[in-house]
């Protein structure tokens, strides 16, 4: 990897180089638990967010102000490279992304665009990264992200959220050359997508598959697999960290990190010594806090920071992190003492 011997603690933690602190950030650090980003929320949609740079990177950079965390990640959505695929999409107050025309045969997976040069058609986004990398400067690294193939078949398919994705596994079970050809069009733009995001300035990017977990671990590995390898591989080729992050795949981790990845995160379903074992110390590990532990009283808060960083016990390649993303009503102060108690506790044990 470029950059040498990197001396902010995130970066050298994705290189499994030894840190002073354990490095810690959250997913979704940047969102609705915090004031800052209400108040902007109230005059704003969250796609209007996303495609006015200056407001995105504001809301980048609130949580490195408030929280003291190790980087930043940039916020958009993971839904946002499937508009210029041909996809209509909306956020509805209380449910989340609604898709318009979800994909129902092979035919509108055939018209779906896959030839969308991000520079161009997420614009924006890229705007976004130049401006946060601009404000951050030395202080924390940037994150760039993307969803996985999977989760945004998934979305496409169901049009929405879904509890137990039978549309999707449908698809993928009844009309493999269709589920196959959608997952390849993905990866083709998520890939693209990454390296845009590398070459506007992030200095790592994450890969998100959210609804990995609904699979098991041989529908995973012959009808996701290739596709989520495809996206990392490209992703590596950019030459800065990638973190694999999938929730409730617990069962096969080591599938995951065959797929690729120079970090894996782990979600909270599983101990996180555990899971590096399974994964091998070979690899960077990313997590594993309860998102749901961040509302504890901050006695019960700390014991949960502790086992976790103990379970980790010192080594290099450790990324704090939450097991899936912040809820809305989580208190902030608490996030602000998780990120204290990280850095405070694991100098201790480093020591």
């Amino acid at each position: 990897m470029s950059g040498g011997n990197p001396t902010q603690p995130f970066l050298r933690a994705c290189r499994c180089l030894p840190s002073e602190v354990t490095p810690v950030w959250f997913m979704r650090q940047a969102g609705r638990y915090m004031p800052e980003y209400r108040a902007i929320r109230a005059r704003h949609t969250l796609l209007e967010i996303c495609r006015q740079p200056e407001l995105a990177a504001e809301v980048t950079l609130q949580p490195v102000r408030a929280l003291g965390v190790d980087a930043a990640i940039l916020f958009a959505d993971i839904l946002l490279p499937l508009i210029p695929m041909g996809i209509r999409l909306h956020f509805a107050e209380g449910e989340g992304p609604v898709i318009e025309n979800p994909l129902r045969t092979a035919e509108d997976i055939s018209a779906l665009r896959d030839d969308i040069a991000p520079h161009d058609s997420l614009a924006d986004v890229m705007e976004a990264v130049r401006i946060v990398r601009g404000e951050l400067g030395a202080r924390a690294p940037l994150i760039g992200f993307a969803g996985a193939p999977f989760t945004l078949a998934s979305y496409m398919i169901e049009g929405g959220s879904s509890r137990n994705y039978l549309k999707t596994k449908c698809l993928m079970y009844h009309e493999p050359d269709a589920w196959h050809a959608l997952m390849g069009k993905l990866a083709r733009v998520v890939a693209d997508y990454l390296a845009a995001q590398v070459a506007a300035g992030a200095q790592a990017v994450q890969l998100f598959d959210s609804w990995a977990g609904a699979l098991s671990p041989a529908d995973y590995a012959a009808c996701v697999l290739p596709h989520s390898q495809r996206v990392l591989h490209d992703a590596r080729l950019a030459d800065v960290p990638v973190i694999h992050f999938a929730t409730g795949a617990s069962s096969y981790l080591p599938l995951l990190k065959e797929a690729g990845g120079s970090a894996i995160g782990v979600d909270w379903r599983a101990p996180l010594g555990w899971a590096w074992r399974q994964l091998g110390e070979d690899i960077a590990v990313q997590g594993n806090l309860d998102p749901v532990a961040l509302t504890a009283p901050r006695a019960v808060l700390e014991q949960q920071v502790h086992r976790i960083l103990r379970e980790a016990a010192g080594r290099p390649g450790h990324i704090f992190n939450l097991g899936h993303g912040i809820l809305p009503e989580t208190p902030v102060d608490n996030v602000k003492a998780v990120a204290d108690m990280v850095h405070e506790f694991s100098m201790r044990l480093t020591r």
